[in-house]
């Protein structure tokens, strides 16, 4: 069964579009239905502060000529509530002058697109307005991301693997570590375009969120590469719910290459009874696998135990 990449998303990101021409909303709605997103439409001032208040929305696109309150009075006092200071802005208007422009950016927006528009180019800019204040939204909350996937970065994966080994071997609990890789990931940029391998980083990234469980710790390693780290996880279990996450990315249909499957090839290293080995022996046996499925033919997970060789910390006292 093929899978639209847009469901891999958990939450999709709510646009809302105030503009009192019934042709401009169903031309957006029609165009930016591919788009990772929701939409809304509002066709009064009146009727859009209502619903930027009620639905709080990651983007709004605003008419600057309504019909009961003209888009810099609606812009204003978007700025001035609480609720919806944060929500970017994009004018959309036929109004094109520099002062109409001057004035939108001085209110607030964060960007001015004059009719009749493009629609490429407008989703461009939709795109990056959200992205931006989705991050900046994270950023709040979290002070070690990965920019493009909102999984935890390098810097923070290598901090909680150290502990979380510690943890277990100080419990003598399981513990596995997953490597995945997403296969010919090159082809795919050099093919398509880097768009197109943003959205599979993108994509896979709001996969692997869906996959797991809220104590597992996803994390982008570098490039095309991901880990996992999964605490109180045996290798058999690790390895399942990899294959889980291997078997569903390859049928994924991607809106920029349809026919194209992408697919991922996946290292683990495990212990049912974890002994102190370090983060580099974890790192090398995971690799090790990793390289063992690119090797065997791609698509595939390679799981290994990691020997009970390794000494046990000391109790405390």
């Amino acid at each position: 069964m093929r899978i639209e990449a847009a469901n891999l998303e958990a939450s999709r990101p709510l646009v809302l579009a105030v503009d009192d021409s019934i042709d401009v909303l169903r031309l957006l709605k029609a165009r930016l239905r591919h788009e990772t997103l929701d939409f809304e439409t509002a066709s009064t001032g009146t009727e859009g502060l209502e619903m930027a208040k009620r639905l709080n929305p990651a983007l709004i696109l605003l008419d600057i000529e309504l019909p009961d309150i003209d888009g810099f009075e609606i812009l204003r006092q978007l700025k001035e509530r609480p609720e919806t200071v944060q929500t970017p802005v994009i004018m959309l208007s036929g109004l094109s002058s520099a002062h109409d422009k001057v004035t939108a950016f001085d209110l607030g927006a964060v960007d001015y697109v004059t009719k009749p528009f493009d629609i490429a180019e407008l989703r461009v800019r939709i795109r990056a307005a959200i992205r931006t204040h989705l991050l900046l939204q994270m950023l709040a909350q979290r002070a070690q991301i990965d920019g493009l996937t909102g999984l935890w970065n390098r810097a923070y994966f290598d901090r909680r693997l150290s502990e979380e080994l510690a943890r277990c071997a100080r419990h003598e609990r399981p513990v596995s570590l997953a490597i995945f890789d997403i296969d010919r990931f090159k082809l795919i940029n050099d093919t398509y375009g880097h768009p197109a391998g943003d959205a599979v980083l993108t994509g896979f990234s709001s996969l692997l969120r869906r996959e797991i469980r809220e104590t597992d710790i996803p994390c982008r390693y570098g490039g095309e590469e991901f880990a996992l780290i999964m605490p109180d996880t045996c290798p058999e279990d690790a390895l399942a719910v990899c294959e889980r996450i291997r078997t569903t990315l390859e049928q994924v249909a991607w809106p920029r290459h349809p026919d194209h499957a992408v697919t991922v090839s996946t290292g683990i290293a495990g212990s049912n009874r974890c002994g102190f080995h370090t983060e580099g022996a974890w790192l090398e046996t995971a690799d090790r696998n990793l390289y063992a499925a690119k090797t065997g033919g791609r698509n595939r997970t390679i799981s290994s135990t990691m020997e009970a060789a390794g000494r046990s910390l000391p109790k405390a006292g």
